[in-house]
C-alpha cells in the first residue's frame, strides 16, 4: 500500500510540474513564429525586472492637434521618444462598406510595419462590430442578444468566421523585411465584465463567453494557421477578489497575458479611488506570475489629466509596485476637444509626464528596442 502512495505521489508530482513547465515555457500556441516567442521572452523579461513599457492607442496615426504624420506622437513630443507599445484596433475590419474595409487595411498595414521596423511593440483591440446585425459595439445603441449566435451550429456562425477571415487576411500582409510575420498582441472581448459592449454583462452566459473565447482562438491558430499572436485577457475593474476576476477565465492554455482595464477607479466623477486600483492590480499580477502569465494594465489613463501631478503620484506607484510589462494609456482624439490621456506641451500635466517617463521603470520606445530577434541568441 506505502508503495502504491509513493508511486502516486511521484506521478502527481510529475504532471504538477509538467503543467507549471507548461504554463512558464512560452505562448500558449507551441506553433509561435519565433519572433513571437521572442516578443513573449521579452516582455516577461520586463516584468522581472521591475520594468514597465508604455503604450498609448492610437499614438503614432494622430495627436490632439494633428492627424497622419507616421513620425509624431505626442508623447514623443514631450519625451522625445515614441511610446514603447502601439495600440491600435480591428474595428475597421468588420466595417460592412468593403471599400472602406480595403482603404483602412491598407492604413493599419503601413502602421504595424513602421512599429515594427521601429522595434516597437504593437496590440490590437476589436471594438467589434455585431455579427448578426451588423451594428454597433455598443450595447445602448444596438442592444441585439449575438454570442450564442456566433458560436457553432449559431446562426450568425459564418458571419463571424468571415471576421476572422478578415483577420487573417489582415495578419498575413503585416511582414517584416525579411518576410517573417510581425508578432502581435490581441486582445479579444475586452471590459466583458461591464454591460456596455454585445458581448459583455447579462449579454452572454459565462459558459457561452468561455466558449467563444477558445472557439477564437482554435479557429485563429487551428483552422486559420495564425501563428504570431499573443492572446490577452482584460476584464474592466469590476472585481474585488481572485475569484471573481477568473470567473469568465477560458483557461491557461488559452491566454499569454493577463490585464485589466481601469478608468473607473481614477475618474473624479468615478470611483476615485486609486487604492483600489492598486489592489486589483495585485491580484492581476499575483496570478499572472502564479500562473506564468504576463501581466498588464492593458487599458487605463484619466481624461482630461485634471490632476497635474497625476502620473507621478498616482499611476507609477502602482506601476511599480506589483511586477507587470506594460502599461496602456488611452488615445488623444483630434476630433474631440476632452477626450485625451497624455498631455501636450501646453499643458498643466506636461512637466509631471515627462518625469514620470523619465523614471528608471518607465521603458519608452528609445530605451526598449531592439528585442525581436535580440532575445532569441
Amino acid at each position: 500500500m506505502m508503495k502504491k502512495k509513493v508511486t502516486f505521489y511521484l506521478i502527481l508530482s510529475a504532471m504538477l510540474f509538467n503543467n507549471l513547465l507548461a504554463q512558464s515555457n512560452g505562448p500558449i500556441d507551441r506553433m509561435a513564429t519565433s519572433e513571437t516567442v521572442a516578443l513573449y521572452n521579452y516582455l516577461k523579461a520586463v516584468q522581472s525586472k521591475g520594468k514597465v513599457l508604455l503604450g498609448q492607442q492610437d499614438a503614432l496615426c494622430y495627436g490632439r492637434y494633428w492627424r497622419g504624420d507616421s513620425n509624431r506622437s505626442d508623447i514623443k513630443e514631450i519625451t522625445g521618444s515614441h511610446p514603447a507599445l502601439l495600440g491600435l484596433d480591428f474595428q475597421q475590419l468588420t466595417h460592412e462598406d468593403k471599400g472602406f474595409r480595403e482603404s483602412e487595411t491598407k492604413r493599419l498595414v503601413k502602421v504595424v510595419k513602421d512599429m515594427y521596423r521601429r522595434g516597437g511593440i504593437i496590440t490590437f483591440s476589436w471594438h467589434m462590430s455585431n455579427p448578426v446585425n451588423g451594428g454597433s459595439y455598443e450595447w445602448k445603441s444596438n442592444p441585439q442578444l449575438a454570442v450564442s449566435q456566433i458560436l457553432p451550429g449559431g446562426t450568425s456562425n459564418a458571419v463571424y468566421q468571415s471576421y476572422l477571415d478578415r483577420i487573417a487576411d489582415f495578419l498575413a500582409q503585416c511582414k517584416g523585411p525579411n518576410g517573417e510575420a510581425i508578432p502581435i498582441i490581441f486582445r479579444p472581448f475586452h471590459e466583458f465584465d461591464g454591460d456596455w459592449f454585445w458581448w459583455g454583462k447579462g449579454h452572454a452566459t459565462k459558459e457561452e463567453f468561455v466558449q467563444l473565447w477558445r472557439y477564437t482562438v482554435h479557429y485563429l491558430r487551428e483552422e486559420l494557421g495564425v501563428h504570431q499572436l499573443l492572446y490577452a485577457f482584460s476584464p474592466d475593474c469590476k472585481f474585488y477578489t481572485r475569484a471573481e476576476y477568473l470567473i469568465q477565465f477560458p483557461g491557461d492554455e488559452y491566454v499569454d497575458i493577463l490585464g485589466m482595464d481601469n478608468y473607473w477607479d481614477f475618474r473624479p466623477d468615478g470611483a476615485n479611488d486609486p487604492a483600489a486600483a492598486g489592489m486589483k492590480m495585485e491580484i492581476v499580477s499575483a496570478l499572472a506570475v502564479e500562473k506564468g502569465k504576463i501581466a498588464a494594465l492593458t487599458e487605463t489613463g484619466l481624461e482630461r489629466i485634471t490632476d497635474p501631478n497625476w502620473f507621478t503620484t498616482i499611476l507609477e506607484p502602482i506601476l511599480t509596485k506589483w511586477p507587470m510589462a506594460y502599461c496602456m494609456l488611452w488615445r488623444n482624439a483630434d476630433d474631440i476637444a476632452t477626450h485625451y490621456y497624455v498631455p501636450t506641451k501646453d499643458h498643466p500635466a506636461a512637466g509631471d509626464f515627462k518625469k514620470f517617463c523619465q523614471s528608471e521603470h518607465i521603458l519608452l520606445l528609445n530605451n526598449s528596442r531592439p528585442f525581436y530577434h535580440a532575445v532569441l541568441k
